[in-house]
C-alpha cells in the first residue's frame, strides 16, 4: 500500500464519522459543530492532495463560491479606505463552509449507507425539535424543564426562541421523505390523508413556536413542495387551506404565540420604514452609498453600523434624520443579500446571487431515486436563501451549519444519480489495497 493510500484509508472513516455526527452537534453542541466543520474542510484538502483529486473545483457552484470568497478577502483588506473595515482573517477562513459542503458531496457521503444514516439523523432531529415544542405547549416546559420564553413564544429544546428557524429548514425534506414512503406503501387515498395530517402537525409546531419569519417560510416551503412533487399537490393545498384553522386551535394552547405572529407581523408590515428591520435596511443603504464597489469587507454591518458617518435616515418615510443612530445596531444585517451588499458592495452582491443560482441548478431535483427527499432538500435551500426574509448571519452557527449540511447532502444525492457517478471515484481511494490484489482482481 502506498503512503497516499494509507493516508486515505485513515482519513475517510474519520471524516465520515464526523459528518454523520454533525446533525447531533448542530442540535446540541455548537462548539463541536464548529470544530467538525472546520476539521472536515481541512481533512478534505488533505484528501485532495493525497488522492491528487481536485475534480470538485470544476463544480460550477464551487467556482462562484471561490469568486465570492476571493472578493470578500479583497474587500476586507485594511489598505482599502473605509470606516470600520476589518475581518480579513474571518474572510479568509469563511471558505471552510464551501469546502465542508464539497466534502460531503464528493467524499464523505459518496456511499449509500452514509447518506442513509444522514437522512435518518436529519429526520430524527426535525422530529425531536417538533416534539419538544409540542411538549412545551402542553405541559408548560420542555424536556429539560425550560419554560416558555418571556414573550410567550416556545423555545423547543432550547432556552431561547431559536427552534423555529432550523425546524423550518429541516421540516420540508423530512415531510417529503415520510409522505413519499407512506404514499408508496399505503396507496394514494391513505397516503394523502396521512400526508395532510403530517403537514398540519408541521405547521402547528411552527405556529406554536411563534416566530413570524420561520412560519412564513414554512408556508412557502409547503407551496414549493406542492409544485415540485406531483403526489403532494393536494396534500400541500389542503395543508395551506387549513392554516387559519390551525391558528385558531393554537390560540387555545398558546394564545401569545399567535399574538406574536399576527399582531407584531401586522405592525411591522404597516410601519416597515420605522421598524427595526426598515432602519437596518436604511443603514445598509447608507453604507453602500458611500462604498458601492467594495462595501466594508467581511462582517461589515457589525463594524460599520455604529459609525456616525452612516447615521442618516429617510425623513420622507418617517425616519429620524440619524436613522436611529447606534441604537439600531445588531451583529448582522438580518438578510443574506443585504449582508453580501454591505460586505462587498454591488460586485459582492452579484457574486453572491450567482453562487445561489449555481447551487439552485446543482440541487435541482431531477427525476430519479429518492426524488421526494431531493425535492425537500431543494426546498430547504430556497427557504434558507429566500430574498425577502429576516434571518441569521449567512455563516453563523447553528443555522448556517444546518444550511451547508443540507446543501452538502443535497449535492451528494444529486451526484449519486449522475450517469457518470461510477467514473468519479479517485483512483487512489479505489485502489487503496495491496497492488498484487488489485492486479489479481483486474485479471
Amino acid at each position: 500500500m502506498t503512503r497516499s493510500s494509507a493516508i486515505l484509508s485513515r482519513l475517510t472513516p474519520t471524516a465520515t464519522f464526523l459528518t454523520i455526527l454533525l446533525p447531533l452537534f448542530l442540535t446540541h453542541g455548537r462548539g463541536l459543530a464548529e470544530f467538525s466543520i472546520s476539521a472536515l474542510s481541512v481533512l478534505f484538502l488533505i484528501r485532495s492532495v493525497a488522492a491528487a483529486d481536485w475534480s470538485w473545483l470544476s463544480e460550477n457552484w464551487m467556482k462562484w463560491a471561490l469568486l465570492w470568497w476571493a472578493w470578500q478577502i479583497f474587500c476586507s483588506l485594511p489598505v482599502l479606505d473605509g470606516v470600520g473595515r476589518s475581518g480579513l482573517t474571518q474572510a479568509i477562513l469563511s471558505i471552510r463552509f464551501a469546502l465542508f459542503a464539497a466534502a460531503l458531496q464528493c467524499w464523505t457521503l459518496r456511499e449509500g449507507w452514509a447518506r442513509q444514516w444522514m437522512t435518518g439523523l436529519i429526520c430524527a432531529c426535525a422530529c425531536y425539535i417538533a416534539i419538544q415544542i409540542f411538549m412545551q405547549a402542553l405541559f408548560g416546559h420542555n424536556l429539560f424543564g425550560v419554560p416558555r420564553a418571556a414573550d410567550g413564544t416556545l423555545t423547543g429544546p432550547y432556552t431561547h426562541s431559536r427552534a423555529a428557524a432550523p425546524l423550518s429548514r429541516l421540516a420540508p425534506p423530512t415531510l417529503m421523505l415520510v409522505f413519499a414512503a407512506l404514499y408508496a406503501r399505503l396507496g394514494a387515498r391513505r397516503g394523502v390523508f396521512l400526508g395532510v395530517v403530517l403537514t398540519a402537525l408541521s405547521l402547528t409546531a411552527l405556529i406554536l413556536a411563534g416566530q413570524r419569519m420561520p412560519t412564513a417560510l414554512m408556508l412557502l416551503g409547503i407551496m414549493l413542495c406542492s409544485l415540485l412533487y406531483r403526489p403532494y399537490r393536494w396534500v400541500g393545498l389542503i395543508g395551506l387551506m387549513t392554516t387559519p384553522v390551525i391558528m385558531l386551535g393554537v390560540k387555545i394552547f398558546s394564545h401569545r404565540s399567535t399574538d406574536h405572529l399576527i399582531t407584531l407581523a401586522h405592525q411591522q408590515l404597516a410601519h416597515f420604514a420605522q421598524s427595526h428591520y426598515g432602519l437596518i435596511f436604511t443603514r445598509v443603504w447608507m453604507i453602500v452609498a458611500q462604498h458601492p464597489w467594495a462595501g466594508l469587507g467581511f462582517d461589515a454591518f457589525r463594524h460599520g453600523c455604529p459609525q456616525p458617518a452612516y447615521f442618516h435616515g429617510f425623513t420622507a418615510l418617517g425616519q429620524r434624520p440619524d436613522g436611529g443612530g447606534a441604537a439600531i445596531c445588531v451583529q448582522h444585517a438580518h438578510n443574506h443579500y443585504l449582508q453580501a451588499l454591505s460586505n462587498g458592495g454591488w460586485p459582492g452582491l452579484i457574486l453572491f446571487v450567482m453562487m445561489v443560482i449555481a447551487l439552485m441548478v446543482a440541487l435541482w431535483p431531477r427525476e430519479g431515486r429518492h426524488h421526494a427527499w431531493r425535492v425537500g432538500l431543494f426546498v430547504a435551500f430556497i427557504v434558507q436563501e429566500w430574498p425577502i426574509a429576516s434571518t441569521s448571519d449567512f455563516l453563523n452557527l447553528p443555522l448556517g451549519g444546518w444550511a451547508f449540511l443540507l446543501i452538502g447532502v443535497g449535492l451528494a444525492e444529486a451526484r449519486a444519480i449522475r450517469p457518470d457517478r461510477n467514473q468519479s471515484r479517485p483512483p487512489l481511494e479505489n485502489d487503496a489495497r495491496p497492488h498484487h490484489q488489485v492486479r489479481a482482481e483486474k485479471s
